[in-house]
C-alpha cells in the first residue's frame, strides 16, 4: 500500500504538477511511470478513459488508482477532474485569446495593452529563469558544446527560433552547426551524421513536438552528447541527457513568448565561443612553449 504524499490533494492544476515533481522521487518505479506520464500527455489523463490511459503508459489499470491515492485524492476521478478543469480555465483556441484581449484593452489603447501584457510576462520569465538556473549546467553545456566538431540543432514548432537563432549565433561566432527543419524532410538523414565527437542541442516544451522527441532519441543513440531546454524533469528530453535546463515561460492571455529561452541561448552562444577562444589560447601557448 503506497502512502499518501499530502493530506490535502491539489485542486488547481499547477499545484498538481508542482506536487508531482517535488514528490517523484518517492515514488515507486510504476506511479513514477504514471507520473512521468500525466506530466507529459495531461490532455489523455482529462479525455481519456482508465482502460486507454493506462494501456498507453504501460501500466494497469489498478496502478492509475494508487496513483491518484497517492495524491491523496478518493480515486483517479478525482485526479481526473483537476486535469479537465485545466482545459475548462485555458482558453482553447487562439480566438477565444483574442477575444480575452478586450477585457485588457477597454478604455486603454490596444497596442499599448499588448505591450504591457507581454513585457510583464518576458520579465516573469526571465526572472525566474535567473532564480533557478544553476551556473555549473551552463559551463557544463558550454563545455560539451565547444568540444563539438558539429553541434547539431533540434527544435520545431514553437522552439524553432530559438534554434533558427542559435544556428545564426553560433555561425557568426565560427562555430559549425546543422539546423534541424529541412524543408526537404531529410532531417532523419542528416542527424544520422551526428556522433560522439558532435554534440546535439535540443529544444522542446510542452505539448511536446513529437518528432523532435523522435531526432532527440535518435542522435542520443547514436552517442551523440545532448544539451536539452525544456519545461520539466517529466520531458521526454530530459532523459538521457548531458546536462538540461528547466524553463517556463510565463503566458499572457495564453500566448507565450520565448524571452528566458532565448536569453539562454545567447549566454549558451558566447559561452561556447568564450571556451573555445580559451582552449585555442591554451593549445598556442603549448605549441609556444614546446618549441
Amino acid at each position: 500500500m503506497t502512502e499518501a504524499l499530502t493530506d490535502i490533494p491539489p485542486h488547481a492544476f499547477n499545484e498538481l504538477r508542482d506536487l508531482i515533481i517535488e514528490k517523484r522521487d518517492k515514488l515507486p518505479r510504476r506511479l513514477a511511470q504514471v507520473a512521468a506520464y500525466t506530466i507529459e500527455f495531461p490532455d489523455d489523463i482529462a479525455f481519456g478513459t482508465v482502460g486507454s490511459i493506462s494501456e498507453r503508459a504501460a501500466v494497469q489499470p489498478s496502478t492509475l488508482v494508487r496513483f491518484a491515492k497517492a495524491l491523496g485524492y478518493s480515486g483517479f476521478s478525482e485526479l481526473q477532474a483537476v486535469f479537465q478543469q485545466r482545459l475548462r480555465d485555458r482558453p482553447n483556441n487562439y480566438e477565444a485569446r483574442l477575444q480575452a484581449f478586450d477585457e485588457h484593452t477597454s478604455g486603454h489603447s490596444p497596442a499599448m495593452a499588448l505591450i504591457d501584457g507581454f513585457s510583464e510576462a518576458a520579465t516573469r520569465s526571465v526572472e525566474r529563469f535567473k532564480a533557478r538556473i544553476k551556473p555549473e549546467d551552463l559551463d557544463e553545456a558550454a563545455r560539451i558544446l565547444a568540444a563539438a566538431d558539429t553541434i547539431y540543432l533540434i527544435g520545431l514548432r514553437r522552439s524553432y527560433p530559438i534554434t533558427a537563432y542559435l544556428s545564426y549565433a553560433l555561425g557568426t561566432l565560427g562555430i559549425k552547426t546543422v539546423l534541424a527543419g529541412s524543408p526537404s524532410g531529410v532531417d532523419r538523414e542528416i542527424l544520422s551524421f551526428a556522433g560522439a565527437r558532435d554534440a546535439a542541442l535540443a529544444v522542446s516544451f510542452t505539448p511536446y513536438a513529437p518528432m523532435t522527441v523522435e531526432y532527440t532519441r535518435q542522435v542520443v543513440g547514436q552517442n551523440t552528447p545532448l544539451v536539452a531546454i525544456t519545461d520539466s524533469p517529466f520531458s521526454p528530453l530530459a532523459l538521457n541527457t548531458s546536462v538540461w535546463f528547466e524553463i517556463v515561460e510565463s503566458d499572457f492571455e495564453g500566448f507565450r513568448t520565448l524571452a528566458a529561452a532565448m536569453t539562454l541561448a545567447a549566454a549558451l552562444a558566447v559561452a561556447v565561443a568564450e571556451r573555445r577562444r580559451g582552449v585555442g589560447k591554451q593549445n598556442e601557448n603549448s605549441e609556444l612553449s614546446g618549441r
